[in-house]
C-alpha cells in the first residue's frame, strides 16, 4: 500500500496521512469483498457501523483503547478552540462531537459571492462535463444514483456542473456549514450502506459515495440575501462508524438548533449539521458556469510530486488541499 499524502492550505506543507485501519479496510474491501461477498455486505450495513462506532467512542473498552489524551496529540486536536471546558471532553465520541468558537478560530471572508468550505476537511474539485481537464467519470460517484435517478428536476439542473468533495476524518471538528447563503427548496433522504472513505476505497470500488446513506439538501442562492451561485447542493454522506447525522441549523453560534426544512432561508457560514461519530463526506454540486473554484486549490490539485492515493489509481494527477471550515474555496459567478 502506498502513502497517501495532501496539501496543508495554511502551511503548504506536505503531509503523510495515517490512515485509520488502514490494513484492516485494506484486507476488508480486498480479500473479504472478494472472497466472502455475504460477509462483506453484513460490514458495510447498518447494524455493524453503529457497532464499531459504540466500541471506538463509546464503550469503556473503546475508550480504553483510543487514550484520549494521546489521540487529541497524535491528531493535532486543539482542544483550547472548544466551545466548552476541555476536561469535559472525557470520551471520543464527545471529542467528535465538539463545538468550537468558530466565529473566532474559523474567520469568514466579508464578501458576498464568496464560497466557503463546509467543513474541515481535505478537498478535491472536478467537473461533471466532459470536456473539462477535471472531468473524472464515474469514480466518486454515479451522478444520477447521487442525487437520485427519480430527481429529474435535480438532475438537468446540475448536468455538466461541477463539484467539490469533501472527506472528514475521523479527528475532524464535525459539524456542517453552510456554503452559501440561499433558500432551501428541496430537502430529501436516501438509504444506503457505510463505505468507508478511505482513499483506497475511494479508488477500487465504482461510485462508492453514491451508494452510501445521505441527506440531500437543494439550496437557491439567486435570492434576496443569496450568494448569487445558482442552485447548490449540498450531499452529506455517511460512512464506516457513523450512527446519524443530524440536521441541527442554528443561524448564531449553536443556538436555537432546528432541523431543515423546505422554505428555510440558510446563512452562509452556520452551522447546518453534525454527523455523529466515525468518517465522512460532503459534496457540493454547482450549476454549470456558476463556480469559480480558488487558484490554489486549482494548482495544488494537479500537483505531480505528491503521493497520492488517488493519483495513483487514476493515473491523473488528483491531490487533496486540508482547509477550514468557512474557509474561501471558490466565487460565484452571475449570470450576464
Amino acid at each position: 500500500m502506498i502513502q497517501h499524502q495532501y496539501i496543508e492550505r495554511e502551511t503548504l506543507d506536505i503531509k503523510t496521512e495515517s490512515l485509520y485501519c488502514d490494513r484492516l479496510i485494506h484486507f476488508l474491501y480486498s480479500t473479504v469483498r472478494e472472497n466472502a461477498p455475504a460477509m462483506f455486505k453484513i460490514i458495510t450495513g447498518a447494524r455493524f457501523s453503529s457497532f464499531i462506532s459504540f466500541f471506538s467512542y463509546e464503550s469503556f473498552l473503546g475508550r480504553k483503547i483510543t487514550k484520549i489524551k494521546q489521540f487529541c496529540i497524535k491528531n493535532g486536536i486543539d482542544l483550547q478552540e472548544c466551545l466548552d471546558d476541555p476536561k469535559s471532553l472525557s470520551t471520543p465520541k464527545k471529542i467528535f462531537e465538539r463545538k468550537i468558537r468558530y466565529w473566532e478560530t474559523r474567520p469568514m471572508p466579508p464578501d458576498p459571492d464568496v464560497i466557503v468550505s463546509p467543513a474541515d476537511a481535505r478537498v478535491v474539485i472536478g467537473s461533471l462535463n466532459q470536456n473539462d481537464h477535471l472531468y473524472i467519470k464515474n469514480k466518486f460517484f454515479s451522478y444520477e444514483q447521487l442525487l437520485g435517478k427519480d430527481k429529474r428536476y435535480w438532475l438537468d439542473a446540475f448536468k455538466k456542473g461541477d463539484y467539490a468533495i469533501f472527506r472528514l476524518t475521523p479527528d475532524k471538528y464535525h459539524y456542517n456549514h453552510m456554503p452559501v447563503s440561499g433558500r432551501v427548496v428541496d430537502f430529501y433522504e436516501i438509504d444506503g450502506i457505510y463505505h468507508s472513505c478511505n482513499p483506497s476505497v475511494l479508488i477500487a470500488l465504482a461510485t462508492p459515495l453514491s451508494m452510501n446513506k445521505r441527506v440531500v439538501t437543494i439550496i437557491d442562492t439567486d435570492v434576496a440575501g443569496g450568494t448569487k451561485t445558482g442552485l447548490v447542493a449540498m450531499i452529506e454522506v455517511a460512512a464506516l462508524m457513523i450512527g446519524d447525522i443530524l440536521q441541527c441549523y442554528s443561524e448564531e453560534r449553536y443556538e436555537n438548533p432546528q432541523q431543515i426544512s423546505i422554505g428555510m432561508f440558510l446563512k452562509k457560514g452556520s452551522p447546518k449539521s453534525l454527523y455523529r461519530p466515525g468518517s465522512s463526506t460532503d459534496i457540493l454540486l454547482f450549476q454549470k458556469d456558476r463556480v469559480q473554484f480558488a487558484d490554489d486549490i486549482l494548482e495544488h490539485l494537479q500537483k505531480r510530486n505528491i503521493m497520492s492515493r488517488f493519483t495513483f489509481g487514476l493515473e491523473k494527477p488528483l491531490v487533496e488541499v486540508d482547509l477550514k471550515v468557512r474557509s474561501y474555496i471558490g466565487k460565484a459567478i452571475r449570470p450576464t
